[in-house]
């Protein structure tokens, strides 16, 4: 596996790994690397001859300094998980590489991230475009794989690319959760013994709103009761819990033929987000 930093070695590392014709898929990361992020390098090893992956903290895209700074960096053990996985490239970029002096351009995406992570986290997306875009261009990529457990993100990807014709597909992998059904995420290393068992309420909350949902329930009973298991279960903070297109990421008020539900909330100083698609039970039976 090689482990580029030079910006001046990415290049002709990327054109040795490549060859003339393989297929080259990238896994863009922020590091603290768990099974979710190696099932997406597995998921690149299957669609692609080659698997290059990037890790790196983009400071844009966090709006409070605080989360920056607690954010888990855990590079050696992430560059040895990588190889482990088959792993052919790692570039491991520093904010001068990517925003070097005079950096004045920002991508933002209207629609898709204007609601839910973008009313709380202010300029996030505006982040997440434009590093994404920037890790595209300079990798070339002929697809990126991202989770699903960071659904508005990958609608926002998704959207980025597209219309500035990026030339890379994208592709949204399923959440990987623990046993206990917790998404997998690098902030719940932040979590205490107590606060990990208390999170598991997040993912019962939206199981249980999705099953009122499909079984035909109406929606604002079952979001509200999933904020108030929420509230119960020691988050001290709800942000959100909604029905939405999953495709444009606007709320329903009644269930549709493609429908996600979306939830944030804080557990002691950790925000959590999930996601679950909603299906209609007569559309299963269909």
């Amino acid at each position: 596996m090689q482990i580029i930093r030079a910006l001046d070695q990415l290049a002709p590392a990327l054109a040795s790994v490549r060859g003339e014709t393989d297929t080259l898929a990238l896994v863009p990361t922020m590091g603290a690397l768990h099974d979710g992020h190696l099932a997406l390098v597995a998921e690149g090893r299957r669609r692609a001859a080659r698997v290059a992956a990037t890790i790196f903290v983009n400071p844009m895209q966090f709006n409070d300094p605080a989360d920056l700074a607690r954010y888990p960096r855990t590079e050696e053990a992430d560059l040895a998980k990588l190889e482990a996985a088959g792993c052919d490239l790692v570039w491991l970029p520093t904010p001068q590489h990517l925003y070097p002096d005079g950096f004045a351009t920002t991508i933002s995406v209207a629609g898709v991230s204007s609601r839910w992570e973008g009313e709380h986290r202010p300029g996030h997306f505006d982040g997440v475009a434009t590093v994404v875009a920037k890790l595209l261009l300079a990798v070339r990529p002929d697809l990126a794989i991202f989770g699903e457990k960071d659904w508005q993100q990958l609608a926002v990807i998704r959207r980025v690319t597209t219309d500035l014709g990026l030339g890379t597909a994208i592709v949204g992998h399923p959440t990987v959760r623990e046993p206990d059904g917790l998404a997998m995420s690098s902030r719940n290393a932040l979590l205490s013994a107590d606060e990990r068992i208390r999170a598991l309420a997040l993912p019962e909350a939206l199981h249980a709103a999705a099953a009122a949902i499909s079984g035909g329930g109406a929606v604002g009973p079952a979001l509200q009761q999933a904020r108030q298991a929420l509230r119960a279960g020691g988050f001290s903070e709800v942000d959100y819990v909604a029905l939405v297109d999953a495709d444009g990421l606007e709320p329903l008020e009644r269930p549709s033929e493609n429908m996600r539900l979306l939830a944030a909330a804080t557990l002691g100083r950790v925000r959590l987000i999930d996601n679950m698609p909603v299906t209609l039970e007569q559309q299963l039976r269909g």
